[in-house]
Formats: structure tokens, sequence, C-alpha cells
């Protein structure tokens, strides 16, 4: 079975993410997406209420799995057998970092990173971005699935 790994904070999921989910999982048989736990970083969902909102923006993937993780990566994918992490690429700018963080992952545990390049209609897209623009009364409508744009609504408003 082939499987590989979408990480990152998914604080929130995004257009972009998804793009990127869907993707891996017309490549792989398994696509996990792990949401990274920073105990140091107080997000605007719980990691909790990240997962069940990717568990319901992949649902009709069929081949997802969604589950917290803290520590290494690589040690994530040896757990659970996965030699491959997917990662998109907005611009030059990731290519730097990620490239690093490749190689230490493959040097560590021989995880092999995977590239994907980001679709341009989102090459901008940041979950960062997402909640600055909501936050001030944006429409980021087109920029998250329908429940992250409801969780949104619900979770945010425009600052005094």
């Amino acid at each position: 079975m082939r499987r590989a790994v979408c990480p990152g904070s998914f604080d929130p999921i995004t257009n972009g993410h998804l793009d990127i989910i869907a993707r891996a999982s017309k490549l792989y048989d398994v696509v996990y997406v792990a949401v990274m736990i920073n105990k140091s970083k107080r997000g605007l969902f719980t990691v909790e209420e990240r997962i069940d909102l990717i568990h319901e923006v992949t649902e009709s993937f069929g081949n997802v799995q969604v589950e917290a993780f803290h520590g290494l990566l690589v040690d994530f994918c040896k757990e659970r057998e996965i030699p491959a992490i997917v990662k998109g690429l907005r611009a030059v700018s990731d290519f730097d970092y990620e490239l690093q963080m490749a190689q230490m992952n493959n040097g560590l545990s021989g995880v092999e990173t995977l590239f994907v390049p980001t679709n341009p209609t989102y090459s901008f897209l940041s979950s960062s971005l997402v909640k600055e623009v909501a936050t001030w009364g944006g429409d980021v409508s087109h920029l998250v699935p329908e429940a992250v744009h409801t969780a949104l609504a619900g979770r945010l408003t425009k600052p005094e």
C-alpha cells in the first residue's frame, strides 16, 4: 500500500491545502494529513476543531486519514510506515526552506519529500493571510472550503 503524509498546522485548512491533499490522494492509496501540535502557539482553532474540519472537507476523497502529531515528522512517518512527505510549493522562498527540511528528514530517516507546485490560483494563499483578512471582515469565501468559511465567521469578529 502506497502511503504519504501532508503535514501542517492547517489553522485553518485553505483551498490551497485542499488542492495539494486532493492531488496526493490521486497518487497514493492512503494520504495522512498530519496536524501539527505546537503547544507554544495558540491557534485560532483547537487541534480537535482543525481535525474535524479536515475530516469534513476531505471525506469525499475516500483515502485520507487525519491525525494530530507533535515532535518529529519522521517519527510520525516511521510509526505508520510512510515513505513520502508531500509538500506544496508556492514560491521560491518556500523551496529554500522546504529543501532544507526535506534533506534533514531524508538524512534522519530516509523519508522522501515530493514537492508539488501550487495551483497558481492559490499561489499567494496562507492560513495566516486568510485569518487576517477574515478578522477585518474581508471576503475569504473563495479561499477556504464552505465548512471552514462558516467556522471562521463564527469565530472571528471585526476588531474595533
